[in-house]
């Protein structure tokens, strides 16, 4: 299973940490968001791996380069000219650099202790979400959960982690454009074709310079 990360976002709400320098090359105790994420993964297996480029996308493979010493290959999905494809577009443009396997996304965001898989078995679903229970910033939460299907609405929320599992056939009825993925997601569920899990350890979207400068004061 090949993984992509999500490294196109403008990061307005980072502003003026963005203003020159991409938000997942922020650095989360000493180390850049994105080197948290592939070294995670390279411990858990994946050998190549899909980032998506778009604002000062540029530096990003300046910093990383082609992963040789991360022990992965890099493969890079670069957005510059259209300026950002949000994403579920970013997704369905770099779909020729995934191959023809499922995948992993996660959001280059993020941080957090989930341990990727590799092996993930899909069990005839088009995509696994993974959940968190809502932080203060999102309370009312995206999805709900009835055993491990995905639900639009329930009783009890959660938030959606930016880490997902997908097939090739959930991005089968968009082109390569501007659309974000919560329009995409929320028809599929509508079908009970997407299951999900609830990950309660530690996880953070690093949003705004308060959050990432909470983390970083953490012990």
């Amino acid at each position: 299973m090949k993984a992509m990360i999500l490294a196109a976002g403008r990061g307005e709400r980072m502003r003026p940490l963005t203003d020159s320098l991409p938000k997942p090359l922020l650095k989360v105790r000493g180390k850049t968001l994105i080197e948290w994420h592939i070294e995670k993964l390279v411990r858990n297996g994946f050998k190549e791996i899909v980032i998506n480029i778009a604002h000062l996308g540029y530096k990003i493979p300046e910093h990383l380069g082609d992963g040789t010493r991360y022990g992965v290959k890099l493969l890079y999905s670069d957005e510059q000219n259209e300026g950002a494809l949000e994403s579920a577009g970013g997704i369905k443009k770099a779909l020729t650099l995934l191959g023809h396997e499922p995948f992993l996304v996660v959001n280059g965001d993020i941080f957090c202790e989930y341990e990727f898989d590799s092996s993930f078995d899909f069990k005839e679903k088009k995509a696994h979400l993974i959940l968190v229970p809502n932080p203060e910033h999102n309370l009312e939460g995206d999805f709900g959960l009835l055993g491990d299907v995905v639900l639009n609405e329930a009783d009890e929320m959660f938030t959606f982690s930016g880490i997902g599992y997908y097939t090739h056939e959930f991005f089968d009825t968009i082109n390569i454009q501007k659309k974000s993925l919560a329009p995409l997601l929320r028809k599929s569920i509508d079908k009970k074709e997407i299951s999900g899990e609830v990950f309660t350890k530690m996880w953070h979207d690093i949003g705004t310079p308060r959050r990432l400068k909470e983390i970083n004061n953490e012990n």
